[in-house]
This record gives C-alpha cells, sequence and structure tokens, in this order.
C-alpha cells in the first residue's frame, strides 16, 4: 500500500495562496529567468507535438507558451488557485491544456505517458532530500524512454546576493535567514517581511546528485539568469533591445561554467530518461 504523502509547508501553501505568482515573471529579474527558461526547454525538448507534463506549473506560464508551440500539455499544480489561473490564462490567450490539482510526489499519471516532465518549481518546497528524490523518481516513471526532465533549484547563495542587491543585509533577520541558507540550504522566513517562504536552496552539485540518485542521467546543468538578474536597473535595460541582447548574451555565454553556477539565481539540470531496448 502507498505511504501517506505529508503536506507540503502551510506556509508556502499560503504564500501561494495569495496570488502574486502570476505576475513575478513579469516584473523585476523575472522576464529574464522567463525567457532564458523558455530557450533552453527550446534548445532540448523534442519537436512538437511532444507530450510535456509541467508539475508544479503555477499559473502557468510556460505551458500557455508551450501550448502555443503546439505542445500537448498536462499542468498539474499543488495550489487550487494556480490551476483556475492556469486554465484562465490558456483561454485568455486561445490555447489548449489541462490543468488540475496534484502533487509532484505522487503523479496520476501512468508510466510512460509524457516525453518530457517540468519541475520548475516543485523541488522548491520539497525541503527534505527524500522528497525530492521522490519527485524525481515520479518524473522518471511516467517517462518515456529517453524522455527528459527539467528540474530547477534556486541556488543556495540566491539570499546572499539578493540581500546585497537590494539592502536587505541591513535588517539583522535577514542576515540570519541567509546564515542558515549557506550553512545547509534550508530557508526559513520567521518575519512579516517578504523574504520568500520555507524552501531548500540547492548548491548546484546537490541538484546534480539527486538528479542523477534519481536514475536520471545529466546531460546538462544549466544557470538560468547570468550576471544580468543583478543589475540595479535591469528593468530599463531589458525595455532596449540592444541592451536586452547583451544581457542574455551573458547569461549564455557563462551558463556551463562550473565556477559561476552560484551566481545564477537559479540552477536547472537537464536529465535523461533510460532509452528503450533495442
Amino acid at each position: 500500500m502507498d505511504q501517506p504523502i505529508a503536506p507540503l509547508p502551510p506556509e508556502a501553501l499560503t504564500y501561494y495562496a495569495r496570488g502574486r505568482e502570476a505576475a513575478r515573471l513579469g516584473e523585476g529579474h523575472g522576464p529574464l529567468e522567463f525567457e532564458r527558461t523558455c530557450e533552453i526547454l527550446e534548445r532540448w525538448l523534442p519537436a512538437p507535438p511532444a507530450d510535456v507534463l509541467d508539475v508544479g506549473g503555477g499559473p502557468g506560464p510556460y505551458a500557455v507558451w508551450l501550448a502555443s508551440r503546439g505542445y500537448r500539455v498536462v499542468l498539474v499544480d499543488a495550489v487550487p488557485f494556480h490551476v483556475t489561473q492556469a486554465l484562465s490564462a490558456a483561454a485568455s490567450a486561445a490555447q489548449s491544456l489541462s490543468a488540475r490539482v496534484g502533487d509532484a510526489r505522487r503523479l496520476e499519471e501512468p508510466a510512460g505517458a509524457a516525453d518530457a516532465v517540468l519541475l520548475l518549481g516543485p523541488l522548491y518546497h520539497l525541503t527534505e532530500r527524500a522528497e525530492r528524490l521522490q519527485a524525481l523518481r515520479e518524473a522518471r516513471r511516467v517517462l518515456r524512454p529517453a524522455g527528459l526532465v527539467f528540474a530547477v533549484g534556486v541556488s543556495r547563495f540566491a539570499s546572499l546576493l539578493s540581500g546585497l542587491f537590494d539592502g536587505f543585509l541591513a535588517d539583522p533577520a535577514f542576515q540570519a535567514i541567509v546564515e542558515r541558507d549557506l550553512a545547509d540550504g534550508q530557508h526559513r522566513n520567521p518575519t512579516r517581511h517578504d523574504y520568500f517562504t520555507t524552501t531548500f536552496f540547492h548548491h548546484p552539485d546537490e541538484l546534480r546528485a539527486e538528479v542523477a540518485e534519481a536514475g536520471f542521467t545529466v546531460e546538462a546543468i544549466l544557470g538560468v539568469e547570468g550576471p544580468g538578474w543583478a543589475l540595479p536597473d535591469l528593468p530599463a535595460r531589458w525595455a532596449d533591445p540592444a541592451r536586452r541582447a547583451e544581457i542574455l548574451g551573458a547569461a549564455r555565454a557563462v551558463e556551463a561554467e562550473p565556477s559561476l553556477m552560484g551566481f545564477h539565481a537559479h540552477v536547472l539540470a537537464v536529465g535523461r530518461a533510460a532509452p528503450g531496448p533495442e
């Protein structure tokens, strides 16, 4: 008999139930994160119409983008409001996709149902390694032979860098959060400030090791944003096509450089399931 799935941290569910995730990729360094993630997906995904399972897909930005490119998309998210938002976003964009409430650690899909699985957020809030491995193994189970998983972790150093760029390090409470982040990756926010919610922050080597232990061949470990996310005038530069091209070019130039991997806000692992029998 299957063991019961532990609930996600209630503070994380409360954080997302506020509905702010739908706007996140459109402000600050969100547009850079979105465009870079899309170009990495575009580089690795099989051609449409392939079956993509977007697990932890939130309010649907990537699911809608994939549907617009001809992919057959199923979105799964633990937050009911996100599922409602995703379906609304798809309808507004005149795109077709399926969406339902679910948990990355126990998917409803049968084995071999998908050509690719996106885990662009679930690993954040599975703070125990065993839970993250469970989600990765579920992704492997539902993939077809040689299918791909795209698993993203928040960088171990994200709070330190964000605190430096945005001035949060002046707050002793934030300094304490950063100290724990750096010590063990366990991000906790006991304050009322918007210092994000309960999360695990990956060291790039940890993400690689977890994807491999779950049974995937690690094809790539890639930094997402590059150095541009640190720019204090990023929105203004992003609005200029020539400057935007510079920011994206810089991100591509160092995306696989091990010595700079921790400088990205997010790290993305591309894993491949075993091929089928010859």
